[in-house]
């Protein structure tokens, strides 16, 4: 396995003599951990375990740990996760306010988006939100364009709300589309795919690596959309040395980490417009002189894209203030007769 980033930035952490590798497979709590030798099934030791604070301290797919051979050299156990340069990341579905890590180590996240029924800016949205908190940059990719009858449209809308964001469109079944997308692909670097179940991510890895490694099924005649085959992360390397790793498909998103401010990365475009607006704190409700909403009355934006702006703020201001006084007490500051206004 080729090591590029390694040397650049994990090889500090390392003591002489240690024996590092990367997570390049992880199915329920179980691990195959590869190096410049070969991969090894493994699992975390005892002492790891214990002094594992929460789940997002568990090694993911992506991560460089340290391990020790055993078994004549056929298993791996893991020691220590070294200290991650990007983490991908979204709330645990449910009520627990817990993080659950993608993807660790990644430089860019194809965020795979089908042109039928499942299309949807406002997944997009959150998408590209989640992705610019992570570290690394995003890029759409469009499948099943075959199936779409105005494709062209439909990615005048998704640049509408990915504004500098690189999208592209490739036919799920030929693969047209795909030569261009590998102008994204940069020796070294490594990408993970995230989406919705059935969207194509496994075909487009086919694709990218030239030979059916991940099993795909048809499309369900009802609904145009793929059935959902992945069920574990999984570290590839393709022919011109990028990783890629799969993803199970996601129902949902919901967001981790970050900050109100992260938010404006991902809609640049109402950034700029809200800088000609009268007041320096223009909430772009009913200010007089406010910029944005003198945009969307000329048709320059999109207003459901800026209720979705509102709203990926406010929920940024709720995860902050769940980290620093917990769900009870933010749950009262938000909602209580004294509530935050």
């Amino acid at each position: 396995m080729k090591r590029n980033d390694f040397k650049d930035f994990f090889s500090t952490q390392v003591q002489a003599g240690q024996s590092v590798g990367r997570i390049t497979r992880l199915t329920h709590g179980l691990y195959v951990v590869g190096d410049d030798t070969c991969e090894r099934n493994g699992e975390v030791s005892g002492r790891f375990h214990h002094m594992a604070a929460s789940d997002s301290d568990y090694p993911a797919v992506g991560d460089w740990v340290v391990f020790e051979p055993y078994d004549h050299g056929e298993r791996a156990k893991i020691h220590q996760v070294l200290q991650r340069k990007t983490v991908l990341s979204r709330k645990q579905a449910g009520g627990s306010h817990k993080e659950q890590v993608i993807a660790a180590n990644v430089d860019a996240v194809f965020i795979v988006t089908a042109l039928t029924q499942e299309f949807n800016l406002r997944r997009i949205e959150r998408y590209a939100e989640q992705i610019y908190e992570s570290g690394a940059r995003p890029v759409v990719v469009c499948t099943k364009k075959d199936l779409c009858e105005d494709f062209s449209a439909r990615i005048a809308e998704v640049e509408g709300v990915a504004p500098g964001i690189p999208v592209y469109a490739i036919d799920s079944l030929t693969g047209d589309g795909v030569e261009e997308l590998r102008s994204e692909l940069n020796p070294g670097e490594t990408i993970s795919l995230v989406g919705s179940s059935g969207v194509g991510k496994s075909t487009l890895i086919n694709h990218l690596l030239g030979s059916q490694i991940q099993i795909t099924q048809g499309v369900r005649e009802e609904d145009d959309r793929g059935r959902h085959t992945t069920t574990h992360r999984e570290l590839f390397e393709l022919p011109n040395g990028t990783f890629i790793i799969d993803t199970p498909g996601m129902r949902e998103l919901q967001l981790w980490g970050g900050k109100e401010e992260d938010v404006d990365k991902a809609f640049s475009d109402i950034e700029t417009v809200s800088v000609n607006c009268k007041f320096r704190d223009c909430k772009h409700d009913k200010e007089p002189g406010c910029a944005v909403l003198q945009a969307i009355e000329a048709g320059d934006l999109d207003e459901a894209r800026l209720k979705s702006y509102n709203k990926l703020k406010r929920e940024r201001k709720r995860l902050e203030l769940k980290d620093r006084y917990g769900t009870h007490r933010t749950n009262r500051m938000l909602h209580g007769p004294n509530a935050m206004k």
